[in-house]
């Protein structure tokens, strides 16, 4: 038995992996990875893949990075974790201050949790508790995109909108008020983004008008629903967003989990709308991929409506075991420095363009419905008809066919149902891209059953190497 066999035997005895069908793994081999470096992921034989999806997004600056590396060696010998009610700590405070300096201004205050979904828990809880401790207890339901995802605990799924993971759990889901989505791939022929995105805003506009009085907040993934497919849409929506929670008095989550970091083409996806939300929700690329944390920012308004004589009960009695954890902060300071050392979002334009060429001849592709672009996140929708953008069929699982394919190719891309995507580490240099491109051409056609996307071979190929 190889080394890959005999560590995925092992795996299969004990692991239950998430969003994982198990019996998949009878025919679908588990892979064991040994090292990551740069975009790189390494199994016990030597075979390489590239990491497409950044290890579900939240890798920015590659597996092993020597400079985060570093910066956690030099704070596990200092302090590894403390409670942080009532005690604090240097690598949580710089953290803090640094947010709060490169995040839009007036978000002043950061709350700290240590995953994504409690992050939303954590924002939800807030604004819902704002509007109690301002004598307005009636503000206690939440609006929410149709194909929206933002987690996977109880409150988090239920201002979620993706079947597949809420549909099982409805009778456990808070009621929220559903709004179409501003998702610009079924627009009309002819229509731009924006048009689009503002004809889509008229339904949150009225669904405002008519519930703003018992509305605590609405809450977004703004410019792309990631786990919905990502789907994409105008930032002009939230301009008009912001500025209609303001004259209804309705705060406004942004949940850049996903899409923090650059991921959008600027550092937060919020800068492109030029607005501020009530709340910032922060996680995944925080700290480069290396460890658990995430950080909601708000506003000093809303933290005073907490500031109190411990006697009223206001206090924001919320918390996790590792909040602020000083690995984690310490990991994340170091993604910061590289992103102010390297000038990483304007260099990162470069890449955004060579996966869009690298891409493009997918767009004539018969069934192919989109290829989408917002910054480092590209899209490519596969369709049973081109004309209509009828979906295939989820139970034939065609990107589970895109997925072998990469994996015999040696790239990592693993689909949101029919869409293949693009979400790699900053690292990736454009000859890797050319190179994902030419792999997704081919997984396409196997998929679709055709061929004729394929596009000129690269030279590229990570095949094998001595694992040392």
């Amino acid at each position: 038995m190889s080394l890959n066999d005999q560590w995925m035997q092992r795996d299969l005895n004990v692991l239950w992996h998430p969003c994982t069908q198990m019996k998949d793994h009878e025919t679908l081999p588990v892979i064991p990875i040994r090292r990551g470096e740069g975009v790189w992921l390494e199994d016990f034989e030597g075979r390489r893949y590239i990491d497409a999806v950044s290890s579900w997004w939240v890798n920015v600056f590659g597996h092993a990075n020597p400079r985060i590396n570093e910066r956690i060696k030099a704070q596990v010998d200092q302090l590894e974790h403390v409670i942080l009610a009532g005690f604090s700590h240097a690598p949580v405070i710089e953290l803090s201050e640094r947010l709060v300096k490169i995040t839009p201004e007036g978000l002043d205050r950061v709350f700290d949790a240590d995953n994504g979904s409690s992050c939303i828990e954590v924002a939800l809880k807030m604004s819902y508790h704002y509007w109690l401790n301002r004598g307005q207890p009636a503000k206690k339901r939440f609006v929410t995109l149709s194909n929206s995802y933002h987690g996977e605990t109880i409150a988090a799924m239920s201002v979620g909108d993706v079947p597949l993971f809420t549909e099982t759990y409805k009778a456990l889901l808070l009621e929220t008020l559903k709004v179409p989505s501003p998702d610009c791939y079924l627009r009309p022929e002819g229509v731009s983004w924006e048009e689009h995105s503002r004809t889509m805003f008229a339904a949150m506009e009225q669904t405002l008008a008519e519930h703003h009085d018992s509305v605590a907040a609405v809450i977004v993934e703004p410019l792309i629903q990631g786990a919905g497919g990502m789907r994409m849409y105008h930032p002009v929506y939230l301009q008009l967003l912001r500025e209609a929670c303001d004259r209804y008095g309705v705060h406004l989550i942004h949940d850049e989990i996903a899409v923090g970091f650059g991921r959008t083409g600027t550092m937060f996806a919020c800068e492109q709308a030029g607005i501020r939300p009530d709340f910032l929700c922060l996680s995944k690329a925080l700290t480069g991929g290396y460890l658990p944390l995430a950080a909601v920012l708000t506003t000093d308004d809303v933290y005073q409506a907490f500031y109190d004589d411990y006697s009223t009960l206001r206090a924001f009695l919320h918390s996790h075991s590792y909040t602020g954890n000083p690995l984690a902060c310490a990991a994340a300071l170091a993604t910061l420095d590289i992103f102010e050392q390297d000038n990483v979002i304007e260099r990162n334009k470069a890449l955004a363009t060579r996966m869009a060429s690298a891409t493009a001849h997918l767009a004539d592709h018969p069934h192919v419905g989109e290829v989408r672009q917002t910054g480092m996140a590209l899209a490519i929708e596969m369709v049973k008809d081109k004309t209509t953008k009828a979906a295939w069929p989820w139970q034939e699982r065609r990107g589970l066919k895109v997925f072998e394919h990469g994996l015999s190719r040696g790239a990592l891309l693993r689909p949101l149902g029919s869409v293949v995507y693009f979400l790699p580490p900053y690292v990736i240099t454009p000859e890797q891209i050319d190179f994902l491109a030419e792999v997704a051409s081919e997984g396409i056609d196997i998929a679709t059953g055709s061929r004729v996307s394929v596009p000129v071979k690269t030279d590229f190929h990570p095949g094998f190497r001595d694992p040392g």
